[in-house]
């Protein structure tokens, strides 16, 4: 096992865990999960902290706000409380607004199933970037979530690794080429590995106690 793979082994056993998981979505490609993860990037790409994000994407589920004809039909103050208890207190006003017009595009363009958008991208990424920016409150930060967590279900998409994901490589003194990081992890899945970059990019901590670790 070469020093690289070492890193990357080491990395992905303390920190290799999904946003999705985190918050306790089974991530399948199916409606709802996938639902649940574009409301869980949305509020994951918000200048907040991520744990907030975490719990306020938990307490929308256990509002019933979990997948897009339940989350239209609420009405706005039902938001804004759902977001209240989760901790998202600062942006919830916006928030509960771009919720709701993010469901009812999902519902009348894609019939409120994501798998249908993926369909309308063909298996191109730009296009799946493209389509998931039209979301009101989805910008390129929460669209590079998202793609980091779906590529677990949405092969076409792996390995994705963005600016952010590749700021740790480079921090680990990894290569930031998204195949030949994806060559080291071996049967890791790409999205483990992205969600353990990121880790090392937002906590120079991690980064040197891996390369530590890793010796």
């Amino acid at each position: 096992m070469s020093g690289q793979e070492r890193v990357v082994r080491e990395l992905v056993g303390a920190h290799g865990r999904t946003f999705a998981d985190e918050a306790g979505i089974l991530l399948k490609d199916t409606p709802q999960p996938l639902y649940r993860l574009l409301v869980l990037s949305h509020l994951l790409s918000a200048r907040i902290r991520g744990s907030i994000a975490l719990a306020t994407a938990r307490a929308l589920h256990e509002a019933g706000l979990r997948d897009p004809r339940r989350m239209a039909a609420a009405d706005w103050q039902e938001r804004v409380d759902a977001l209240g208890r989760g901790g998202y207190r600062r942006y919830d006003e916006r928030t509960a607004t771009q919720l709701g017009d993010a469901a009812e595009l999902l519902n009348e363009r894609w019939g409120g199933d994501l798998r249908r958008l993926r369909r309308e991208a063909d298996g191109t990424v730009s296009e799946l970037r493209r389509l998931l920016r039209e979301f009101p409150g989805m910008g390129p930060a929460g669209t590079d979530i998202f793609l980091r967590e779906v590529q677990g279900v949405w092969p076409e998409a792996a390995p994705y690794l963005d600016g952010k994901a590749l700021q740790g490589a480079e921090r680990l003194k990894l290569p930031k080429d998204p195949e030949r990081l994806a060559q080291l992890a071996g049967k890791t899945g790409p999205a483990v590995l992205a969600a353990a970059l990121v880790q090392a990019a937002v906590d120079k901590e991690i980064a040197e106690d891996t390369l530590r670790r890793a010796g």
